[in-house]
């Protein structure tokens, strides 16, 4: 069955009595060619770091499986969680002919993510793969982000290979200095590196979206690259250097911690040798390191 040709996908909603619902940012892949290179980029890089034993993709979103069953072509095993309850039955056909997958009827981003992979892959090396629907891409990645250490600091996941709007890869993959570098582009330079693979157009979709989409890995460190004195606080400095972006750090840093005077932060700001204007976006992840050990010192004292 080719799930991405024009009249299987329409026979397969009218069968079943569903359409593509706005609410849930659905667009199917209707070129099998897309489908196949996500998935051929987030194996390849898997593989590449573990040429041995079993391994495994996470998937969000499948829609109604085009680029599931590539994962189950190339993965030992699949899990894929989907939040439309009306398109289960879907993949209950166009998944049939593989016995690697399982799909979970969930909210991503309401699941209590540790059991749910220890309980569905606890024995295989992971990697995330999906096409995330725009209006939620960011809470999905950082969810994914902040649940990607197990307690001794080891990664959880190989990669996380995503296609998103085409901005917002320009977000993920900016560095210190560019325009499109924010809150979450940080974020992900703690955790890993996220690099631009290629563009999708929309002619590619059913219904066809109104921007053009990207496909991202972020390659995830096995281990951590840089040290804080805690997670929960970089995170929470960074979102704060970001929440107004066009006030200086020190101005922006001083409406999200109300713990702290404004002479207190900026006292933080000049003993790190950083200029007293410098705003959020011209910091990297070791100066976030570093101002977030200096907050967690200060606040704890």
């Amino acid at each position: 069955m080719n799930l991405c040709d024009i009249s299987t996908v329409k026979r397969l909603m009218s069968k079943y009595g569903t359409g593509t619902k706005k609410g849930f940012g659905q667009n199917f892949l209707i070129n099998e060619e897309v489908p196949y290179s996500i998935a051929e980029a987030s194996y390849s890089y898997h593989k590449s770091k573990y040429p041995n034993g079993k391994i495994a993709a996470l998937e969000i979103g499948p829609g109604i499986g085009s680029l599931t069953s590539e994962l189950c072509r190339a993965y030992d095993k699949v899990v894929a969680v989907e939040i439309d309850k009306t398109l289960i039955p879907i993949l209950g056909e166009t998944l049939a002919e593989f016995d690697n997958v399982t799909v979970v009827n969930e909210d991503f981003l309401k699941l209590e993510l540790d059991s749910f992979l220890e309980k569905n892959l606890g024995e295989c090396t992971i990697s995330v793969c999906a096409n995330l629907p725009y209006y939620i891409t960011t809470p999905i990645i950082m969810a994914l982000l902040e649940n990607a250490r197990r307690q001794n600091g080891a990664s959880k996941f190989t990669s996380i290979t995503v296609m998103v709007q085409k901005e917002v890869a320009s977000r993920l993959c900016a560095t210190p200095k560019d325009s499109d570098y924010g809150a979450i582009t940080a974020s992900i330079n703690y955790y890993g590196e996220a690099k631009k693979l290629f563009d999708v157009t929309p002619d590619n979709f059913l219904p066809a979206p109104k921007v053009t989409s990207s496909v991202v890995r972020i390659e995830l460190y096995d281990e951590p690259k840089y040290k804080v004195e805690s997670e929960k606080m970089l995170h929470r400095v960074i979102a704060g250097a970001f929440a107004q972006r066009r006030k200086t750090l020190l101005n922006s840093l001083s409406s999200s911690f109300s713990e702290l005077s404004k002479d207190e932060i900026a006292e933080i700001i000049v003993r790190l040798g950083f200029d007293i204007n410098i705003r959020g976006e011209r910091l990297s992840i070791e100066d976030f390191c570093s101002l977030s050990d200096e907050f967690t010192k200060v606040i704890n004292k």
